[in-house]
């Protein structure tokens, strides 16, 4: 019986941060609210303010629960890929795809929830800004990883890598805010370009990766 019921929680709590998730990364995380959610859900409002019992506390699981998501979406399918920049490349495809399909309605969690934290000081903050700087870094290692596999070409200065991968970030997070905004997929392909441009300037040998993405090129809906 306490396993059924430990299960159970485990359930609700999972049917909550699914539904949260999708709100938030539309309205926000200040959007979101124990009661109305347990409204919405047709759950009992005593048992999910048991399993988070504070608004900052659901805010924090959400953040974490979209962590989760990104990471089964995006880091976990190139994990065992061998080093270089077409695993680089392969990676932000994943990312490209994870927000062109929505697997949050509202695009991309995390460039949503930063915009509404970015100036906010306190714990949710703290896990959106550890969430970010997580995958900038795991970005930077792939990106050392090719360096080791001899992809990149020598000479490059310390800071290039870091510089690479801020910028291969502002392309695909300005792809995501262009197509959310005007509702319309066009700038993942000038996102990927841009990509491809960039990781080709870093290449020892660029003719190994494509000049365009290789997929249906145009419009595409958001």
């Amino acid at each position: 019986m306490a396993d059924g019921r430990v299960e159970r929680g485990n359930q609700t709590r999972r049917t909550v941060l699914e539904r949260t998730m999708s709100i938030a990364s539309v309205d926000g995380l200040e959007g979101l609210s124990l009661g109305k959610i347990a409204t919405d859900l047709g759950l009992s409002k005593s048992g999910v303010f048991a399993l988070f019992g504070s608004k900052e506390d659901l805010q924090l699981a959400t953040v974490r629960a979209a962590v989760e998501v990104f990471v089964g979406q995006v880091v976990r399918p190139v994990r065992e890929e061998p080093a270089g920049l077409s695993k680089a490349w392969r990676l932000c495809e994943l990312w490209l795809d994870y927000s062109r399909h929505r697997i949050f309605p509202g695009g991309c969690f995390f460039y949503g929830v930063s915009a509404e934290y970015d100036a906010r000081p306190g714990p949710v903050r703290d896990e959106i800004a550890k969430a970010r700087t997580d995958w900038t870094r795991y970005i930077e290692r792939v990106l050392d990883e090719a360096r080791t596999a001899g992809d990149l070409r020598p000479g490059l200065g310390p800071d290039e890598l870091p510089q690479t991968a801020f910028e291969i970030i502002a392309l695909m997070e300005l792809a995501n805010a262009h197509s959310v905004l005007f509702e319309n997929g066009a700038a993942y392909e000038r996102a990927e370009r841009g990509i491809l441009a960039r990781l080709r300037s870093v290449a020892a040998a660029p003719d190994e990766l494509p000049v365009m993405p290789d997929r249906p090129q145009g419009p595409t809906a958001a």
